[in-house]
């Protein structure tokens, strides 16, 4: 596989790393992925983009229709990757919680 042929990948952007929460901008031009990669805590994503994600996990491939402005949540233990099927550039914020409800 040469440097040509390797995937576009996503700019993860730091915003916050404390001991409560990690906040990551994530700026994805068209066909770029984040990579296959697995959540240690629970998460929710804000979309500043609206447009599909196509979403690749072990079970099969699904394509999203996000909106701006929209939240989901996921619990930990997703293992995913995401691929900007736009032909601009998505943008969202995921907030990894480190812990739980104690807080």
């Amino acid at each position: 596989m040469s440097l040509m042929d390797a995937p576009l990948k996503a700019t993860a952007v730091p915003r916050i790393d404390d001991d409560r929460v990690v906040a990551t901008e994530w700026r994805m031009p068209p066909g770029s992925e984040t990579g296959w990669h697995r959540h240690e805590h629970n998460y929710a994503v804000v979309y500043l983009t609206s447009g599909n994600l196509l979403v690749e996990t072990k079970e099969g491939n699904v394509t999203v229709a996000l909106e701006r402005g929209q939240v989901t949540s996921r619990q930990a233990g997703v293992e995913h990757n995401v691929i900007n099927a736009n032909g601009f550039e998505f943008v969202f914020v995921e907030l990894e919680l480190k812990r739980g409800s104690d807080t």
